[in-house]
């Protein structure tokens, strides 16, 4: 059973003599684990700790000023989540975090596309406007790092570099949250979770987490890898996204976050690429030996996952955060 995450390096995949021998360990690491580390990005540690600086500063604010962010007051699932505002599997996650997504006017339901509510504008916090310059070229950045991940998968599965690009469209959904995991000093109701098993429902995941922090779980072959961070590395995951454009060749892997030691606290930073709402991912015509080795979309009664990716969305948020979906769309419900 594998023990660590795979470390990929993304410089590899710009050299001719490593660059078949990159995209086949991203296949494989992919296939096998659904997750892996990835260096070689371009995105400097200074970066990565000015990120880590400006999330630590909007944690700080006021609980006054966190609370008029309050994603409760945001029909687009934007803005602050309070401790133990947010629930995974019908069970409370003990975090605070802030979501943050493109800053659109704020759409409305309709009876064909329901998730045209999952666009609006963000709230930002008047006593900290950096961090809007900061997460707005952290989200461009990150999004340019994941649309190469995604042109060297479909080279890896038999495919043209660009196939996916459709799909992101001229108006793609990524997501941004800055997140704080304290410590549970007394485990009601919240136990150790600081987020329960689950699967991202886009295309793929880069997480930054905080050097020496712990509690990052990966489902693999019935146990949890643990994931602990790599210093400059990113942890990357596929979605559900990819799953279903590859018959599951590549799988959505289930993960966990466990509440820090007493006494201390974790932050992290996850960035969630995402096309279009109304865009699916192309189902793939895959190589007869890649093809061969598809297992098929996962399904199961709890978690339904739909090929449109604002469906699939929508899905997770209403699930996720039950208050914001009876005050603001009741009707989706």
């Amino acid at each position: 059973m594998t023990s660590t995450l795979p470390i990929i390096d993304l410089r590899r995949a710009a050299d001719p003599t490593t660059a078949e021998e990159f995209r086949t360990a991203l296949r494989e690491a992919t296939i096998e684990v659904g997750f892996f580390y990835l260096i070689g990005h371009g995105i400097s540690e200074e970066r990565m700790a000015g990120m880590f600086d400006i999330s630590r500063r909007f944690f700080a604010l006021p609980q006054a000023e966190k609370e008029s962010l309050a994603m409760l007051e945001s029909p687009a699932f934007h803005g602050w989540t309070r401790l133990g505002g947010e629930l995974t599997q019908d069970k409370v996650d003990w975090r605070e975090q802030i979501d943050i997504g493109p800053e659109r006017p704020q759409g409305t339901a309709t009876a064909d596309e329901p998730w045209r509510v999952l666009d609006g504008p963000n709230l930002w916090p008047a006593g900290l406007p950096e961090l809007r310059y900061a997460t707005e070229a952290w989200i461009r950045d990150l999004t340019a790092v994941g649309r190469r991940l995604l042109q060297q998968w479909a080279l890896a599965l038999g495919q043209e570099p660009d196939v996916f690009d459709a799909a992101f469209g001229e108006a793609p959904s990524p997501l941004l949250k800055l997140v704080r995991y304290p410590a549970v000093e007394n485990p009601d109701p919240a136990g150790d979770q600081g987020v329960g098993a689950h699967k991202d429902p886009g295309v793929l995941t880069l997480l930054l987490l905080e050097e020496g922090s712990t509690g990052l779980q990966v489902a693999h072959n019935g146990g949890w890898i643990e994931a602990d961070p790599v210093p400059g590395a990113f942890v990357v995951n596929i979605g559900e996204m990819l799953e279903i454009a590859t018959d599951g060749l590549l799988r959505a892997t289930d993960h966990r976050v466990l509440s820090p030691p007493a006494g201390t606290e974790r932050i992290s930073i996850p960035f969630f690429l995402n096309p279009a709402l109304d865009k699916q991912l192309p189902v793939l015509d895959l190589p007869d030996d890649l093809a061969a080795r598809a297992r098929g979309v996962s399904q199961d009664e709890r978690n339904v996952l739909h090929a449109t990716f604002g469906a699939n969305m929508l899905k997770a948020r209403l699930r996720a955060h039950p208050d914001v979906a009876a005050r603001h769309h009741p009707q989706l419900v």
